[in-house]
């Protein structure tokens, strides 16, 4: 622990499992406090639970991202219930349907988008609002290296939203660098997270699946994304602005 965060609130979305505990537990060990949000009231309580165990702080927030008056209050509880809000990490995401295109409703592709783009867009509004009043931040996006590469078949409302991210963060970085607000994404690859994996498949088969199209042959791990998180967020990365960084064992190299 290098206690780079100690004094510092961190905002996580989709903080209930895979790369947003992971985050969360990260940022708690480097002296953070954490608070978490998701639509899942027990796995918030987990994480925050494993992040105690670990002798960090952290609270959480029920919110849906895709209603803005959930992500006002998500930040302005995070602001009263700690003082202030100094990094946000936007993460909560949807895989959404598995399928051709042509077959995809109508109402998937609107969910897919909600989620995983107006999500990242409003939660950026609130925490921009907050960090530019009050002496600038640091914000990292979750997009997906499918988004660049777009070479997963059956995924068209992930790949299209994933890759609106990436542009977003572009965009917000360059509105708001002058505001003390630096924002970046992180683009994983398959990692160890309920996103990966197929209905009904377990970690193993999983890995199995996935590492034999992976040039550095094994699936990523959590920790691992956490790790690029965090260097974003910190002051070693105070001149990367609107970078998407992409964690993927060499898939899209």
């Amino acid at each position: 622990m290098t206690g780079r965060f100690t004094g510092k609130v961190v905002l996580v979305t989709g903080g209930g499992s895979g790369i947003g505990r992971a985050t969360a537990r990260a940022f708690a060990r480097e002296g953070a406090t954490v608070v978490v949000a998701g639509t899942t009231e027990e796995r918030l309580a987990e994480t925050v639970k494993l992040v105690e165990e670990d002798g960090g702080r952290a609270s959480y927030v029920v919110a849906d991202v895709t209603r803005e008056e959930d992500v006002a209050r998500m930040v302005d509880t995070a602001v009263d219930r700690h003082g202030g809000l100094h990094v946000a990490h936007n993460n909560a995401g949807i895989l959404g349907p598995v399928g051709p295109l042509a077959d995809l409703d109508a109402a998937e592709w609107r969910r897919v988008l909600e989620v995983n783009v107006t999500g990242v867009f409003l939660s950026m509004k609130h925490e921009i609002r907050h960090m530019r009043a009050n002496g600038g931040g640091a914000i990292v996006n979750t997009a997906s290296n499918i988004g660049a590469h777009g070479r997963r078949e059956l995924l068209a409302a992930y790949t299209a939203a994933k890759a609106a991210v990436s542009a977003l963060t572009r965009a917000a970085a360059r509105d708001h660098v002058r505001d003390g607000v630096r924002v970046n994404a992180v683009s994983p690859g398959p990692v160890e997270a309920p996103m990966s994996a197929l209905p009904g498949e377990s970690d193993e088969e999983r890995n199995a699946r996935i590492a034999p199209l992976v040039p550095a042959g094994r699936v990523g791990r959590v920790a691992e994304v956490a790790a690029a998180v965090l260097f974003l967020a910190s002051p070693e990365a105070g001149f990367t602005v609107g970078h998407d960084l992409v964690i993927d064992g060499g898939v899209t190299a």
